[in-house]
């Protein structure tokens, strides 16, 4: 047996053993959004669409997914807490007579309960983070 085929056995072995590595990686860039992830926010002609990032099964507790907008304002309710991470673009968030602004590279902080608005007047990329993770379902 030589180097390579005692490594591969090695890692085969390991792996019955401990199981699969729960260390997942998700290249952002190569994430996009489709047709099926339009978000229904009862206005048909707005543009918005999210897709989760981890299946509820891959990660049950903390979710994560892309969100893109064009030239959409929609009022929204968070049953969860949120974490929106603006990739490109300027995402507002609207909180009774106050708004935040987050350009690229910006972080926004939404807790639970809140009733927002998220307003893109052009586009917008952004990572949002949930708690938990079934945000859908909240």
């Amino acid at each position: 047996m030589n180097k390579e085929e005692l490594k591969s056995l090695i890692r085969e072995l390991l792996a019955e053993e401990i199981g699969p590595c729960p260390v997942k990686l998700r290249k952002l860039p190569e994430i996009a959004v489709c047709p099926e992830d339009r978000l229904d926010t009862g206005d048909p002609h707005h543009q918005v669409y999210t897709h989760d990032i981890f299946s509820l099964t891959e990660s049950p507790r903390l979710g994560a997914g892309i969100m893109e907008m064009k030239a959409t304002e929609f009022p929204w309710h968070l049953r969860y807490d949120e974490m929106d991470y603006v990739i490109e673009g300027e995402l507002t968030v609207k909180y009774g007579d106050t708004s935040v602004t987050a350009k690229a590279g910006e972080l926004i902080y939404i807790p639970k309960d809140s009733r927002i608005s998220f307003c893109v007047p052009k586009s917008a990329r952004f990572l949002y983070l949930t708690y938990p993770a079934d945000w859908q379902g909240q």
